[in-house]
């Protein structure tokens, strides 16, 4: 053990302190005393072991109340951690500049924060009610460059087209979006013919949803499905959002706030963009792509190898 004060390497053991019992030394030297360095998570008393396993079981899908049940950790501290790690996390993210996509599919995917549109009252917070997050995928890479949380106007769309821009080179590619209509014009303002644009339109039927009372929650089926090209001269064989409607499903079946039919929603609009922004970062640079075999980040030529939760997460050595 080195001494912190004089640079001696002589130290002894002298006792422990705290109830991780971590070990305190004293320098031979100079007789300063110091404790050994404890890795962190941010300024968190708790383990980065716990840490990091609770954060684990939340971007698996699981409660903050059910990982509280088995970890033993408060809720309060669960997703103060939470809010921790998105902040570490966000640096990974805002670092994703200058990709070359040959192939880039836009869509929203629903929630809704404290209680749905139909139950909003004149005097409740601009925050509740629905929310969308809007999501950007390489198809090729499967990785997220950006991400965009708010209300589905034509200002959240602006704003998540600007930030997709950053992220992007000057070199030409493929956009295919679903049919809202502000992507017509918010492509055409924030890209001007970069992008060889196209919307794909899905016609969706009741046929069969309400035939019986079990099959109410059943998914509607596709009726038609129309491509309109909107700018340049796309590829019609990669005019196709499947990519992030599946990716999509992946965040709706890792976050349990995205649970249908449950009370885990989110109750505040920090939550949901915290849990996000990790969830996402942690798509990216540390989750193991089946068809990939590595890791989305990887794939983009980002990162050399996967990522482990506590580089993720910022774990202080």
């Amino acid at each position: 053990m080195t001494c912190k004060r004089c640079q001696h390497h002589t130290c002894k053991r002298f006792g422990t302190y705290g109830k991780r019992r971590v070990q305190r030394w004293r320098c031979t030297s100079c007789k300063a005393t110091f404790g050994e360095t404890v890795p962190k998570l941010g300024t968190h008393y708790t383990a980065p072991e716990a840490a990091t396993q609770a954060l684990s079981m939340m971007l698996e899908g699981m409660s903050i109340r059910a990982i509280s049940r088995i970890t033993g950790l408060h809720k309060n501290t669960i997703l103060s951690l939470m809010f921790t790690a998105a902040d570490n996390a966000s640096h990974a993210l805002n670092a994703i500049r200058n990709l070359r996509p040959n192939y880039l599919q836009c869509d929203e995917i629903w929630c809704f924060v404290g209680k749905k549109a139909r139950r909003i009252r004149k005097d409740d917070p601009a925050e509740l009610g629905d929310q969308w997050v809007f999501v950007a995928l390489d198809a090729e890479t499967k990785l997220v460059p950006c991400f965009e949380i708010g209300k589905r106007t034509k200002e959240t769309t602006l704003s998540f087209l600007s930030n997709l821009k950053g992220r992007l080179s000057q070199n030409r590619f493929q956009l295919t979006t679903d049919g809202f209509h502000f992507y017509e014009r918010g492509v055409e303002d924030v890209f001007a013919g970069q992008a060889d644009f196209a919307q794909l339109v899905k016609l969706f039927g009741d046929y069969g949803q309400f035939d019986t009372p079990e099959a109410r929650y059943s998914p509607p089926r596709i009726t038609e499905v129309i491509s309109k090209v909107r700018d340049g001269r796309p590829d019609p064989e990669h005019i196709s959002t499947s990519h992030v409607e599946r990716s999509n499903l992946s965040l709706r079946m890792h976050l349990r706030r995205f649970t249908r039919l449950t009370n885990a929603h989110s109750k505040k609009l920090e939550n949901l963009k915290a849990a996000v922004t990790l969830y996402f970062a942690w798509y990216n640079f540390v989750r193991v792509h089946q068809s990939l075999r590595v890791s989305a980040a990887m794939e983009a030529g980002l990162t050399d190898h996967v990522w482990t939760m506590a580089e993720l997460l910022g774990v202080v050595e």
